[in-house]
């Protein structure tokens, strides 16, 4: 009765004007005109479209510029307008630098989860909506992807492994310190056998992640002569994909080395991330068990253009670096020619936050069209983040993940680069 007086006291006040409010049809609606619209990347782009967005999500799309009474209306008339992007591959608790090696152990899982608030705000201003965070700090990776859910942070929508699953010294391993220092570091997630792998998977699921990474073959920026091949045996590999898939989490292992990649594939592993080596057999067994390759070029031509001068690298290090970085473009191209179903990922952190999207220009350079390249980061990734349901493309009933820029991307992968508009799940986070 109380609320009912109050309701009809404010109405009087108002003149009715709070019932006409709720009564017009565009109350609580959002729409953007978008000028040039790749609604579904694969598919021809549209003008002049009205994207009707309500709660965090699209409602419809028309044609021409509509705008309903009581609406918001965000002008994008003279924009190119695209899904929001999604890198499969990131670390958002750190970036590659001379301090890394001191950082290692002295941050704390504090720091490095206000690390990570840093840099997702970046990541998400450069237009990448969700990402997944694949190898950090376990804590610290389930805490930023939680805030960013409840709203407590801005940043991208994240999925998260945590601590990679490594064998004792393999590349998610401490490795390069005094022999106290990496009794003191080794990795919770360090195991070897069968059973004991299986029971690292299970505490990972048991801690909260979305997906277990594992280090399936030595990698470039670990501090040990150990090569870039096979460093789990193939039990422990299917006791790995076992156990995770039988608690319904999918499995992805960095791989360099061909005997690493074909080894987890055989496994039933569900993707590959770097994949430099593949060969021939490789393919087949992308294609047989519809595994994605995540490539992460950037890392690669990042890591060779450092170690070039770097003379903060180790001599282990630098030695991968020099050699692997410049085949990764090589690999992409075999890869797409051969039918890889290919997933967008930078491994930023080894690269700058922020400038993920150059990622694309690499991708078009290794074969792939502009369309193609977008495709990575859209419709493929959102696939293969089981995601595909809710984000990917701009249709009714997905989150209206949706970023703009000056010029046609179809045309100059690059405009990428420049991202002006960034709206996630209906919140508008940039608009220059």
């Amino acid at each position: 009765m109380f609320r009912s007086m109050v309701a009809a006291i404010a109405l009087m006040a108002t003149g009715g004007s709070a019932l006409a409010q709720t009564d017009a049809p565009g109350a609580g609606l959002t729409v953007i005109h978008a000028g040039h619209l790749l609604a579904v990347p694969g598919n021809a782009p549209t003008s002049n479209q009205s994207i009707l967005i309500r709660d965090g999500r699209i409602e419809a799309i028309e044609a021409g510029f509509v705008t309903p009474e009581g609406a918001t209306i965000v002008d994008l008339s003279d924009q190119f307008v695209l899904p929001g992007l999604i890198d499969s591959h990131v670390h958002l608790q750190g970036e590659l630098s001379p301090q890394g090696r001191l950082l290692e152990v002295t941050e704390n899982s504090a720091d490095l989860a206000l690390n990570g608030v840093h840099n997702a705000r970046t990541t998400l201003m450069a237009g990448f909506t969700t990402v997944q965070d694949v190898g950090g700090e376990l804590e610290a990776s389930t805490g930023l992807r939680d805030a960013i859910r409840d709203g407590d942070v801005i940043g991208p929508r994240m999925r998260v492994s945590g601590p990679a699953v490594t064998p004792t010294g393999g590349h998610g391993d401490v490795n390069g310190f005094s022999t106290a220092v990496m009794d003191a570091l080794t990795s919770r997630s360090a195991c070897d056998g069968p059973a004991d792998c299986r029971r690292v998977v299970r505490e990972l699921v048991r801690a909260g992640v979305d997906v277990i990474k594992i280090t399936g073959t030595g990698g470039v920026l670990s501090n040990t002569a150990a090569g870039v091949e096979q460093q789990f045996f193939d039990d422990e590999l299917e006791s790995i994909v076992g156990a995770a898939h039988m608690m319904g989490r999918q499995v992805t292992a960095h791989s360099h080395g061909v005997t690493g990649i074909n080894s987890f594939l055989e496994a039933g592993g569900d993707s590959i991330e770097h994949g430099t080596y593949l060969d021939r057999d490789s393919i087949r067994l992308f294609r047989s068990h519809n595994a994605y390759l995540v490539p992460t070029l950037l890392a690669g031509a990042t890591v060779a253009e450092i170690a070039s001068t770097a003379d903060w690298m180790t001599p282990a290090v630098r030695e991968k670096s020099l050699s692997v970085g410049p085949i990764m473009l090589e690999m992409a191209r075999r890869a797409h020619e051969g039918g890889v179903m290919i997933a967008f990922g930078t491994d930023s952190g080894v690269s700058r936050h922020g400038i993920n999207a150059r990622e694309f220009e690499l991708l078009v350079e290794a074969g792939l069209s502009e369309m193609e390249a977008i495709e990575t980061a859209t419709v493929n990734a959102s696939a293969h983040l089981q995601m595909d349901a809710d984000i990917g493309t701009i249709e009714p009933g997905k989150y209206a993940d949706i970023i703009a820029v000056d010029s046609n991307p179809l045309e100059n992968i690059a405009a990428l680069m420049d991202v002006g508009f960034v709206m996630q799940g209906g919140t508008v986070y940039k608009s220059e």
